[in-house]
């Protein structure tokens, strides 16, 4: 037996939901944009093999590989099950850059074990793994937080809630939003671009993130558009770490001219977005960026609809 689990890449923040909002991405010309991890039988307790394009950007020792973590605490929370864990091989293929803003550790975490949990029959519940994804992406950013791993997991755009035993909540999508993410080539430290915030806020600016969010959350659900994208904004995180992303101002104010409704950074950065209410006027978003924003081959731009399926798995014989 085999199996095969893809999760998406995923926008952190969404600008205006620091730590508690997230969205799933899906390319609208179907590209794969996420991270994909197989597992099969294998002759020992474990091995891992990494491939896809951005495979040698990762530990060379597999230990140091946090889908060894992953395997070394879902075998871990099995044991307190009473239930063995199987002999496996596990491949990683690791087609989204590390430090790009686009949920890359999460994509990982999240593939490593949706297909653990498969491969094993599904012992744990969706909650129970959700958790122990987010003990993971904890290790890698410093604390425990969902707003990559559930979306990923899920799809959609999920709010953080994490109370009653409920870790997030689907908000409604807006279908006609075009969603243009771009990663420029370069990479930015989770930990950098935190230590970058400032130790505290202003009342005035505590009370205007609390307002956006609100009216974000309670318009998305009252199918108000324009209402949605006119608190599409981030008085937290982006006016620090703007500074960390080359061309960040000259790429939103182009943007902006092309048509786009809103612009910010994707999580930490580097990779932004831009919403467009048309098709047309993504295209126009997305080619200038391509031309002016990406930096070395490393980069790539897609025009992507919110991913509403997350982690898939399939069965490989």
């Amino acid at each position: 037996m085999a199996v095969k689990a893809y999760a998406p890449a995923s926008i952190g923040n969404v600008s205006v939901g620091f730590d508690v909002l997230g969205a799933a991405l899906s390319p609208v010309d179907g590209t794969p944009l996420g991270d994909f991890v197989t597992v099969e039988e294998g002759d020992s307790a474990f091995s891992l093999k990494c491939a896809g394009a951005f495979a040698d950007r990762l530990p060379q020792d597999e230990k140091k590989n946090i889908v060894y973590d992953c395997w070394a605490d879902f075998r871990s929370e099995l044991e307190k099950k009473g239930i063995a864990s199987r002999n496996l091989k596990m491949t990683l293929e690791k087609c989204l850059p590390v430090g790009s803003g686009l949920g890359s550790s999460a994509c990982s975490i999240v593939a490593a074990l949706a297909a653990l949990n498969a491969f094993h029959g599904s012992p744990f519940s969706e909650n129970e793994i959700m958790e122990l994804m987010g003990r993971e992406e904890g290790k890698i950013s410093g604390s425990v937080h969902y707003d990559n791993v559930a979306p990923c997991y899920l799809g959609g755009i999920q709010l953080m809630v994490g109370e009653r035993g409920v870790i997030s909540q689907n908000l409604p999508v807006f279908d006609s939003w075009f969603w243009v993410s771009c990663y420029p080539g370069i990479c930015v430290s989770t930990s950098e671009a935190r230590k970058i915030l400032p130790a505290s806020y202003d009342r005035h600016t505590c009370i205007e993130f609390g307002r956006q969010l609100a009216v974000f959350v309670a318009s998305s659900c009252q199918g108000r558009e324009d209402l949605a994208l006119t608190v599409l904004r981030d008085v937290l995180a982006e006016p620090y770490r703007r500074s960390l992303i080359p061309g960040f101002d000259r790429a939103r104010e182009e943007s902006l001219k092309l048509g786009a409704e809103a612009f910010g950074i994707s999580g930490s950065g580097p990779s932004i977005f831009a919403v467009a209410r048309s098709r047309e006027k993504a295209e126009k978003i997305e080619a200038w960026l391509k031309d002016n924003f990406i930096q070395n081959s490393d980069g790539f731009c897609h025009i992507c609809h919110i991913d509403g399926r997350g982690a898939t798995v399939q069965t490989l014989n």
